[in-house]
């Protein structure tokens, strides 16, 4: 299908589906050859896989893009050949062979592509290119650690001390997804390498293409007619819809095919109903509140992220107000990675947390700004805390926020305290010991930064954790340091997710995974 011919009929279909979705009370099934996805898509930042760090993002790039190499579907610390056909190791470099694929575009898939897509994201250095910088890769360097062999062939080399497997694994994460130098050159401006003409389009080998993304409405992709992995669906149309009560009415009612994000109690509705079906997948989605210790100098007082700990009714919040949704959990590294803490050393005791307010000298009352996502789980979970905290004299001032914005805030510093979760980049424990035990001089985009919290030693020994190349010391040395930031940190771990999805029953070969960028709509069929 031209890709034009198809922009317009999806465009028309998009205009369709929203009169639907207006109307009061519909009772039409979808159109055959269209997946309706019902969600919430506020948080989207940007669909350029270098800066795209967000769930509705994420969950995307999959579906857009292919890597040199891939987790697999089903065991995600598996990987597998994608553009690249093959691979040799040589101490610290990778030569990949390249499989013949071409883009949405019909360019084929080259060295140069590779090269341009790993250096452009290095060179941007966007708030996950951390990733690609475990490997020592910089602006100044990546030009001489990616470069072209020959036609079929490109050569990875790095300085950082760390083996080819972990390599490997950096490189299934979206951030190494390889875009089409061609077309994205061509609509580059300021020297940004195209980041805000991929901002809302897509450039990739992936079964779908950007057809269209209006932002805090729709998310549509088209088919990639060029793609190795035909899809069976002509188009996916990803509908923002906030409320969480009509992305359960639309599921119901045959509008949408999937919906996403509805709370407990509408899928224990839903269980039952003919029409529709729910599918519960284990999620390395780890759920914590992240405290500014910039802030004021109370949310930098250990005592106070002692005191906190003790205020939150981890029990209540998965087993009355989340239930099968998410679990207890109390460490950084999610339950099926290696070397998670399964322990939870914490529990709401009031009592407690005042006598360590009191110790440390913090007088209460006290009010602490909780800014929070404008979507469900979160604004429950926040009410949650706001009675728990009150009765230590904390009073939670819930904000709540367009997730975009509320992200926004997090990562310039301007908030007090809020809610956060995080997904594992790549299967490996350094992706999420990276994020929240790493933090020499705030050099690095890392939640530590966000946090305001410099750890010089704590870095040392995350370092140290990537580096050992012996499985069970490396085990636990990631054990060592979870429970150091268990312990002590501006990070209060709280759930280990477990995503539920409601599907109409003519949804099959829908596939999910661990990991949040695990989604895939090409085998999908109606």
């Amino acid at each position: 299908m031209n890709l034009a011919v198809g922009r317009a009929k999806l465009l028309g279909t998009v205009f369709s589906l929203g009169l639907l979705f207006g109307a009061p009370v519909t009772y039409a099934d979808t159109p055959p050859n269209v997946l309706v996805v019902a969600q919430s898509i506020d948080d989207a930042v940007s669909f350029d896989p270098a800066e795209g760090f967000e769930l509705t993002t994420v969950q995307s790039f999959n579906n857009l893009y292919q890597r040199l190499v891939q987790s697999n579907r089903d065991d995600g610390t598996k990987i597998e050949p994608a553009l690249a056909a093959s691979w040799t190791a040589d101490g610290k470099s990778l030569t990949f062979e390249l499989a013949d694929a071409k883009f949405a575009s019909g360019n084929p898939v080259r060295a140069e592509d590779v090269v341009f897509s790993l250096t452009r994201a290095v060179k941007l250095n966007k708030s996950p290119a951390f990733i690609l910088n475990e490997l020592g890769w910089t602006a100044d360097n990546v030009d001489a650690a990616v470069t072209k062999v020959d036609d079929k062939h490109v050569k990875l080399t790095w300085t950082a001390d760390v083996g080819s497997g972990f390599a490997l694994s950096l490189l299934t994460a979206p951030i190494a997804s390889i875009v089409d130098e061609q077309t994205v050159a061509a609509q580059a401006k300021d020297n940004d390498f195209g980041n805000e003409w991929l901002k809302t389009n897509s450039a990739g080998s992936g079964a779908f293409a950007i057809a269209t993304y209006t932002p805090h409405e729709a998310l549509v992709l088209q088919a990639n007619p060029n793609s190795s992995d035909k899809p069976k669906l002509e188009s996916v149309i990803i509908r923002n819809v906030p409320d969480v009560s009509a992305r359960r009415l639309l599921v119901e009612q045959g509008d949408a095919d999937i919906a996403r994000g509805l709370s407990a109690d509408q899928i224990e509705a839903l269980k039952d109903k003919s029409g529709v079906k729910v599918l519960s997948v284990p999620s390395a989605r780890t759920d914590y509140i992240l405290l500014n210790t910039k802030a004021n100098p109370t949310l930098g007082n250990p005592a106070f992220w002692e005191a906190a700990r003790y205020l939150v009714d981890y029990d209540g919040i998965a087993n009355n107000l989340l239930r099968g949704q998410s679990t207890v959990h109390q460490a950084f590294l999610p339950v099926g990675f290696p070397g998670a803490l399964t322990d939870t050393p914490f529990k709401l005791d009031v009592e407690k947390a005042k006598k360590v307010l009191a110790d440390a000298g913090i007088k209460t009352p006290f009010k602490v700004e909780l800014i929070v996502f404008n979507d469900q789980p979160f604004l429950s979970i926040a009410q949650s805390l706001q009675s728990t905290f009150a009765q230590a004299g904390i009073n939670l001032d819930i904000q709540p926020g367009v997730a975009s914005d509320i992200y926004a805030r997090g990562r310039s510093g301007k908030f007090e305290m809020t809610l956060r979760y995080w997904i594992p980049d790549y299967f490996d424990p350094h992706s999420n010991a990276s994020a929240f035990a790493i933090n020499k001089d705030n050099s690095t985009n890392t939640a530590a930064k966000y946090a305001g919290w410099v750890i010089p030693e704590l870095t040392d020994e995350t370092l140290a954790a990537v580096k050992e190349q012996d499985p069970a010391k490396r085990v636990a040395l990631y054990q060592d340091l979870q429970k150091k930031i268990q312990a002590s940190s501006p990070f209060i771990f709280t759930l280990q997710g477990n995503d539920q999805v409601v599907l109409s029953d003519k949804i099959k070969n829908y596939a999910q995974g661990l990991n949040a960028d695990q989604v895939y709509y090409d085998k999908v069929e109606k």
